[in-house]
């Protein structure tokens, strides 16, 4: 999506920071705000994360995606775009 892979891990934290902010449901705030924090480590890390890594960040986002709706939803579902997308520069499976 972006000509730096990493910006999309970016994009995506700063999507799902976003998102966070209009929840109702605190435990799912909690939970996106720690998946933001864990895309910007990915971002800024010298080592990109794996796919391993990515798959059950994927698989959690999925989660909460599927508690939510309307809006809410569609950003968690752009933030998995810019996983996917990011995942799509990583060597391997």
């Amino acid at each position: 999506m972006t000509e730096n892979p990493r910006e999309d891990l970016r994009d995506a934290a700063e999507g799902l920071d976003a998102v966070r902010e209009t929840v109702s449901n605190a435990e799912t705030a909690d939970r996106l705000g720690t998946f933001a924090e864990q895309l910007r480590r990915m971002a800024d890390a010298k080592r990109g994360p794996d796919h391993g890594r990515l798959d059950r960040l994927m698989h959690g986002l999925r989660e909460v995606e599927a508690d939510l709706s309307g809006e809410e939803s569609e950003a968690v579902g752009s933030a998995l775009a810019h996983v996917r997308a990011y995942r799509e520069t990583v060597e391997g499976v």
